[in-house]
């Protein structure tokens, strides 16, 4: 986990804490990876102490964070991340500076101690996340440059680029990386005013003496691809940040799967002779992976087919034409250097050495022998590498070194080749008259035909087992689509059966509402009813107790006369 800064003085390579500063690191990580801190001024340089950057304005009063900068204004700070156990007791140490002097007020600024003594209060009070591994020699020399009264360097110093080496973290919803660094040479957010670049002298004249405004931004590109090349190197994918491509091969893609070897050949020869021209294929099945590789003896054939055949018709597909940007070749001249030969330094090999002190013949990349026997560079031995190899990169920007992949495929890659031009060197020692070298080379022109016979009888094979397969497949796919037309029907069936019972309980349900929402007689015929039969019970009893008093005089009357009529 490393970042690499570019600074007016020179290039400062950090290695982060992301263990003990999970957040500190993935800041200043994430702040990197988007550009942030190109052309920042160091404005605070504290000789023998410490020297600070990371404020777009200049001031030491702005600044934000990855998090202020994904999640909104309120998320601005985090908070510190002190681990007592660490000793701040050398120089070079990394560390977040609070805003406003208050803890855990964490955003973009940070500083870089340029002693060991008497600093432990500092790693007692701010978050340190890492440390310089590469570049003590521009600590030093940022220590030695003349200040003002408030620690600000008389000729601005800035962070030219940021390089992210190594990252653990996953990028957060929301990052989006610039895909250019940022234009002009100072931040719009600078609120100071600016002072003669370290770049340029003080009378004037820049570094380079008597260097135009073009002339400079050239060098500046120069320094930059300088840069990348250089990181590629200590990542791994190139040999040397001073390799470049070859300037006579040109790559080809977008191609027919049909087109071939011979075709392609035949077709770019118009614009001058060519050592070797090869369709890179699936070393497997053998089929095109549809781009190419094309040498020319010359640079200048090499420019005219590009300008003539780019975007051009071959075979109904419009092919795109590039200038290789593979290194791979090159990478072998590293890979067959002879280890030893009387203890004196390794020559670094250039274009027209092959690395060992042997002369080199410019025709085979560093695969031809001592008598001039020439190997073929697009040998079938190293088609299993040759996706990763030459993938189908696009060129990268002026003065960069390679934009291909050059990992453990490109090392296995280099052993084949080191294997079959050891053989062809050893082969070749042995005949040292012209016609033993044109039977060697028709030996392995024959040999290359077989394999590749060979391969497409394979794969003819592995095509016909194929359609037998697919053959012996069809009744079981007509069975599996009854099956599924079956359970569909049965799915249907089951899913109306469903759906009419749904239906007549809704119904069911509408009738019994509508009985229970029949409207019941109004209160006044009920009240009227009631006094009817009320009245009508009333007249009734009285029409009894009526009957009853006649009867009871009656009876009365009757037992008064019967009284009378005994008495007399």
């Amino acid at each position: 986990m490393a970042v690499l800064l570019n600074t007016s003085v020179g290039d400062i390579v950090i290695d982060l804490f992301t263990e003990e500063c999970p957040k500190a690191t993935k800041n200043f990580l994430k702040l990197c990876q988007i550009k942030y801190y190109n052309n920042h001024l160091i404005y605070n340089l504290q000789q023998n102490y410490l020297v600070q950057s990371g404020d777009p304005t200049g001031t030491g009063r702005g600044g934000n964070s990855i998090y202020g900068i994904l999640a909104g204004q309120e998320n601005v700070c985090f908070d510190d991340e002190i681990n007592e156990s660490r000793k701040t007791n050398k120089r070079g140490y990394v560390g977040m500076a609070h805003s406003g002097g208050k803890g855990h007020t964490n955003r973009s600024q940070f500083f870089i101690t340029l002693r060991g003594d008497d600093m432990e209060h500092i790693g007692a009070q701010h978050t340190i996340f890492g440390e310089v591994a590469e570049g003590l020699e521009v600590l030093e020399a940022l220590n030695n440059l003349f200040v003002d009264n408030e620690g600000r360097p008389y000729q601005d110093v800035r962070i030219r680029h940021t390089y992210v080496l190594d990252d653990p973290f996953p990028d957060p919803d929301g990052l989006v990386v610039p895909p250019e660094s940022p234009r002009g040479d100072f931040p719009r957010e600078e609120r100071i005013k600016r002072r003669i670049p370290y770049e340029e002298k003080i009378d004037g004249t820049f570094t380079s003496s008597g260097m135009t405004e073009e002339e400079m931004l050239e060098e500046i590109r120069k320094k930059e691809a300088k840069s990348r090349a250089i990181v590629l190197e200590m990542t791994g994918d190139l040999p040397d940040a001073d390799i470049k491509p070859p300037a006579e091969v040109l790559f080809v893609c977008k191609l027919n799967p049909v087109t071939r070897d011979e075709d392609l050949e035949t077709i770019f020869s118009q614009f001058g002779r060519i050592k070797s021209c090869e369709i890179i294929r699936d070393h497997k099945t053998g089929d095109s992976l549809n781009y190419a590789f094309i040498e020319y003896e010359t640079e200048a054939a090499c420019i005219r087919a590009y300008e003539k055949m780019n975007n051009a018709l071959i075979d109904d597909r419009r092919i795109k034409v590039d200038f290789s940007q593979s290194v791979s070749k090159i990478w072998n001249k590293y890979l067959l250097r002879p280890k030893g030969g009387g203890g004196g330094p390794k020559k670094k090999p250039t274009d027209g050495d092959s690395g060992g002190g042997q002369p080199q013949n410019n025709s085979s990349y560093g695969n031809s022998n001592g008598n001039g026997v020439k190997k073929e560079p697009w040998s079938s031995s190293s088609a299993a590498a040759s996706s990763s190899h030459y993938g189908p990169a696009t060129a990268p920007a002026a003065g960069a070194a390679g934009s291909g992949r050059y990992g453990e495929a490109a090392r296995s890659s280099g052993k084949a080749a080191w294997t079959e031009s050891s053989y062809g060197h050893n082969e070749a020692k042995s005949n040292n008259n012209e016609g033993d070298a044109k039977d060697y080379r028709r030996q392995q022109r024959e040999d290359s035909d077989r394999r590749r016979g060979a391969e497409e009888s394979e794969a003819g094979r592995r095509r016909d087992s194929s359609r037998d397969r697919e053959k012996r497949r069809e009744p079981d796919r007509d069975r599996d689509r009854d099956r599924d037309r079956d359970r569909d029907r049965d799915r249907d069936r089951d899913r109306d059966r469903d759906r009419d019972r749904d239906h007549e309980k809704r119904r069911g349900s509408s009738r019994d509402r509508e009985k229970r929402r029949e409207p019941s007689p109004p209160r006044r015929d009920r009240d009227r009813d009631r006094d009817r039969d009320r009245d009508r019970d009333r007249n009734d009893s009285d029409h009894h107790a009526h009957r009853k008093e006649r009867r009871e005089g009656r009876s009365r009357s009757r037992s008064r006369s019967r009284d009378r009529y005994t008495k007399r």
